[in-house]
């Protein structure tokens, strides 16, 4: 089955790829996900991230900045130009960002990024601004 174009869903249902190779944040990021209504799908490395793009539409993309395979320096460009319906909606994956060459390649692209350490915490919000999703009845004051 087809996904649906991106503007005829149903403001809940949203589709997000994940890059990232390690199966336990895998699966925390879809219990994160599945709890807004999302449905996530996973690559574990570049090159089949970048074919899952090619071949099907995603409303937004999980990145593990740290993930095996993956040269984000490379990969978000070809992101980017394959779908760029998609520019703006890549939500990095970090470790501790110390180094200069992170640092600047989030400030660079303009990334949102979670500290892998924060997931639970923060991922929720940040992909509800991301994919404008309002939030629950239980979470307004």
């Amino acid at each position: 089955m087809k996904p649906k174009p991106i503007m005829s869903r149903t403001p809940q249902y949203r589709r997000v790829l994940i890059i990232e190779d390690e199966p336990a944040v895998r699966n925390i990021l879809y219990v994160l996900l599945a709890g807004l209504g999302c449905e996530g799908d996973a690559a574990p490395d570049g090159q089949q991230a970048l074919a899952k793009i090619r071949r099907e539409e995603f409303d937004a993309v999980l990145l593990d900045l740290r993930c095996s395979n993956v040269n984000a320096e490379n990969v978000l460009p070809q992101i980017q130009e394959i779908r760029p319906n998609l520019v703006g909606r890549v939500l990095v994956i970090t470790g501790e960002v110390a180094d200069a060459a992170t640092l600047d390649l989030i400030e660079h692209n303009c990334l949102q990024h979670v500290p892998r350490h924060r997931i639970q915490q923060d991922l929720l919000g940040q992909l509800r601004v991301l994919l404008r999703i309002p939030p629950s009845v239980k979470e307004t004051p």
